[in-house]
């Protein structure tokens, strides 16, 4: 008896498209989990930084404005920059250093003497500019086709809303 050629060759070609197909749905599958994985865990890491600084930053621009010593928790903090060193992209992680130091300059400003409203002023200004690199950092590395923030939405309030409180003469020379 013969064998049909035919029908082993493309028995065999089917057999062959099959095990290609599997395997390539198998590495395509693993590669949208990975990056699903990657993508949720950013944005946890993101949010826990962006809470763990609106705290802090709180903590510190009450003692600063009261003239006393903080007494921030930096446990939040330091735990938020441990998630981002695990899963942030370069650009994000360097936004959040330069974040981390703009925090550290305040909470050495909160313990130096005398506090000056110039000196508030510089210091809101890092933490505004510092937050706002940030987040457009974070929202690039989770969507590249989201457009950057050009004005901020939580974290420091604005500077109009902190003057009146800041110690020193404000703007117009009133004390």
């Amino acid at each position: 008896m013969a064998v049909p050629w035919e029908l082993v060759i493309s028995s065999a070609g089917g057999v062959a498209a099959t095990v290609v197909g599997v395997v390539a749905g198998g590495v395509v599958g693993r590669r949208g989990q990975n990056q699903q994985w990657i993508r949720d865990n950013r944005t946890a890491a993101y949010a826990a930084f962006l809470q763990a600084f609106a705290t802090l930053e709180m903590e510190l621009r009450e003692a600063f404005l009261e003239d006393g010593p903080h007494t921030a928790d930096w446990v939040p903090w330091h735990s938020a920059l441990t998630m981002i060193s695990l899963v942030a992209p370069r650009e994000v992680a360097a936004a959040a250093s330069e974040l981390t130091g703009a925090v550290g300059r305040f909470a050495e400003l909160v313990d130096s003497s005398p506090k000056t409203r110039e000196d508030l002023q510089g210091i809101h200004t890092a933490l505004v500019e510092g937050q706002m690199r940030f987040v457009n950092a974070a929202r690039a590395s989770l969507d590249g086709s989201q457009l950057p923030l050009n004005w901020q939405l939580g974290g420091p309030p604005p500077w109009h809303e902190i003057e009146p409180y800041a110690p020193g003469p404000s703007v117009d020379g009133s004390v």
